[in-house]
């Protein structure tokens, strides 16, 4: 087991096998057929789970936490710590989008949530439930891939700067980055009791 554990890529193989064998001995076992809109549903949680678990860890602990760090130990942060989750932030944002896309697409209703249901045959509330948390989702991808990174990317030495672009940089990533976080709660609600509340 030790084996296993102790490197995160067998860790997440492992894991990822088990799901599989979990599913595919459910459907060989008659409890349903193969189905595609579950297989992205899951994708689209543990890509939302990677997005938004950076995101508070972000905004609960490495934001608020800096200000302790000495100064001799910041750059650990700044160099190794942040870009590597910032890779999975980002890469975590798109992956939930795109298949949050997906989802919509194979329930049949993408072009309905996206309008708010203004396009819809007949209004359903649940169009406009789901559209808005959508297109705070993507806000919030937007503010990711086109305001964080980049300006974190300034922040953090990643790209040529002046130094006196550097705090403004970190600022403005800050700032949009508690934009997700406001957003977050709300875009969570939408995503995660639609199927609830509308059945």
């Amino acid at each position: 087991m030790a084996a296993i554990l102790t490197n995160l890529r067998t860790t997440v193989h492992v894991s990822l096998a088990l799901a599989i064998l979990y599913y595919v001995g459910y459907v060989l076992a008659g409890g349903t057929a193969l189905n595609y809109e579950a297989i992205a549903r899951w994708t689209h949680v543990v890509a939302g789970i990677m997005w938004i678990g950076l995101l508070w860890y972000f905004n609960f602990v490495q934001i608020p936490n800096m200000p302790n760090i000495p100064d001799d130990q910041k750059p650990a942060i700044g160099k190794v710590i942040a870009p590597a989750a910032l890779f999975w932030f980002r890469w975590g944002a798109a992956a939930t989008v795109l298949t949050g896309l997906i989802v919509a697409a194979l329930r049949g209703y993408l072009v309905e949530v996206l309008s708010l249901g203004l396009l819809a045959d007949a209004y359903t509330p649940q169009y406009s439930f789901i559209g808005i948390g959508m297109w705070m989702a993507l806000i919030m991808a937007f503010n990711v891939w086109f305001v964080i990174w980049p300006n974190q990317k300034i922040a953090l030495g990643i790209v040529e700067a002046d130094a006196d672009a550097k705090p403004a940089a970190a600022r403005t990533a800050m700032l949009f980055s508690r934009t997700n976080t406001l957003l977050s709660f709300p875009m969570l609600i939408a995503m995660s009791m639609a199927q609830t509340l509308f059945g």
